[in-house]
């Protein structure tokens, strides 16, 4: 037995094909080995830009004593949540419902026929060799038991997932405007966002509050896209230097960001400030369109498609890429240069992140423009000199659907043509290679089409991408494809016995514990609203 993970498309596995824990792939032969031996299944589920991935790695999957323990009493499976998200959503509902939170790393328990019974997240070096003593003395010593648990946890997830609403109101303007109301209702006026630290992008509610002003005319709404569409532009949590955004914000007020940068993040914020832009024409809305625009196309690209993610983590520390102190601004630029940056970043000596380092922000506009454009090149140059976090080359059809039709959403907002020939080539390439025989497929990577089938999110973030594209050329290719995705779509993962319900992933895909079909939006829209989008 061996470490099987070398030959994945995933670059999240690839990281563990050196671990000495023997890991497998999900397959059918790592279900049956674990009938085999009769040993519980240790699943662990991440992705490669986590940073708490990386720490329980590092402490524990890459030690030779903890691997030992895993190898001996469980078979081992490790899981790209962003190429098996519909693994993912099983087992953390079953995480969220015995401990009532989630996150990454997902650490579950399972019999072996994938039944949970125990679920966690991130556990340290001496709790995690703990749990793994109790839970193989448990299955030796107390079998009836974690028969009795993982029966009731799977039959209450069943019947959760059949109890999601499948009709409910109907949708009209006052539904809508309700939903807009309460919406605003948890806005905070003062820093912008919604809620309280951490802080994620609301690109959905900027998107529909958009939407509600250009029906209403409601200044609120609009109001409230400005505020936090600013907030975030000035924060941390936008890369001041060369665009994009990270993740989330571990504060309230956007100043320190969890530094990891997603495509689909960066994807969705892109249409809402092009929509911003578009229909206000504000000035920093217009240059964040531009530079998150450039940003996907300098730091993302994999020739006309888009990879997955940059770390958090370069050098061993999270965000070191990222971060100034006083004495290095003036180290690059001089004394005086660097001390009119650091009053323009908010760079102090206490600093704002770890050690006394600072997440640049830009508080206030500059007096000097083309000085400060020219501050920001130097400093961006000097960066790029620091030790760069790894980028997860994976590229995934549903965050590319979303690119596509932000870039082509952004190239009307900016009158550039060169943006709406990146979104026709992406959907080109992202054709020729992920649709194989009629079906999708999840994800590539080197241009190597992954074995793992496309999810309802796949469909329908590329059908509105390709429909975005056939609205900017007129060309009937696209309104084909996309029509055909859709076709798929109403065959395979529409709930014939509840109209207007759909599965995430097709009746004829690998069957799990259950089917997953979860309405509510996350990180990214759900695959419902996607596909309704499209249709």
């Amino acid at each position: 037995m061996s470490n099987r993970l070398g030959e994945s498309t995933s670059p999240y596995l690839r990281q563990h094909a050196d671990n000495p824990v023997h890991w497998q792939e999900w397959t059918p032969e790592a279900l049956a080995e674990a009938v085999e031996r009769d040993v519980p299944i240790l699943l662990s589920v991440g992705y490669a830009a986590c940073h708490w991935c990386h720490v329980m790695a590092h402490g524990s999957f890459e030690d030779a004593h903890v691997a030992e323990v895993m190898n001996d009493g469980f078979v081992c499976i490790k899981v790209d949540r962003e190429e098996r998200p519909d693994i993912d959503a099983v087992y953390m509902n079953a995480t969220m419902a015995l401990t009532g939170r989630g996150g990454w790393p997902m650490t579950c328990f399972l019999t072996p026929d994938g039944r949970p019974f125990y679920c966690g997240t991130y556990y340290p070096k001496e709790t995690f060799l703990n749990l793994l003593s109790a839970i193989s003395s448990t299955w030796r010593e107390r079998r009836g038991e974690v028969e009795d648990a993982s029966g009731r946890i799977t039959a209450e997830l069943r019947e959760m997932a059949a109890g999601l609403p499948g009709n409910g109101p109907p949708v009209d303007a006052m539904l809508c405007d309700g939903a807009v109301a309460a919406v605003l209702r948890d806005e905070d006026t003062e820093r912008g966002g919604f809620g309280g630290a951490p802080k994620f992008p609301p690109s959905a509610l900027m998107e529909t509050l958009l939407r509600h002003y250009e029906r209403t005319a409601n200044r609120p709404a609009l109001d409230a896209v400005a505020r936090v569409g600013a907030a975030m532009a000035r924060g941390g949590i936008y890369d001041q230097l060369a665009g994009g955004f990270a993740r989330y914000s571990v504060d309230s007020a956007w100043v320190v960001p969890h530094f990891e940068k997603m495509l689909y993040d960066n994807a969705l914020l892109l249409r809402a400030y092009a929509h911003w832009a578009r229909r206000t024409g504000d000035p920093l809305a217009v240059r964040v369109t531009s530079e998150t625009a450039r940003f996907l196309l300098d730091e993302l690209a994999c020739g006309g498609m888009f990879v997955s993610s940059l770390d958090a983590d370069a050098d061993g520390g999270e965000g070191s890429t990222y971060v100034w102190t006083p004495a290095q601004l003036a180290d690059v630029l001089g004394e005086a240069e660097g001390q009119w940056a650091a009053d323009v970043f908010g760079v102090t000596p206490s600093g704002t992140f770890e050690s006394g380092t600072s997440v640049l922000q830009l508080p206030v506009n500059p007096d000097d423009l083309q000085r400060f454009d020219r501050v920001r090149q130097r400093l961006l140059f000097a960066r790029r000199a620091r030790v760069q976090p790894d980028r997860d080359d994976k590229v995934v059809t549903a965050w590319n659907g979303l690119a596509i039709t932000a870039l082509a959403e952004a190239a009307v907002a900016l009158e550039n043509p060169g943006l709406a020939a990146a979104a026709q080539r992406c959907a080109g390439e992202l054709l020729q290679l992920h649709l194989v025989d009629g079906r999708l497929r999840r994800a590539s990577l080197g241009g190597r089409v992954g074995d793992s089938a496309a999810i309802l999110e796949d469909y329908g973030a590329l059908a509105t991408g390709l429909l975005s594209v056939y609205q900017l050329s007129g060309e009937q290719r696209w309104l084909a494809a996309a029509t055909g995705l859709l076709d798929t779509a109403l065959t395979h993962f529409a709930d014939p016995a509840r109209p207007g319900r759909w599965f995430d992933n097709a009746d004829d895909a690998e069957a799990l514990v259950l089917r997953p079909g979860d309405p509510l939006d996350g990180a990214t829209p759900s695959g419902a609203a996607l596909v309704t989008e499209a249709l």
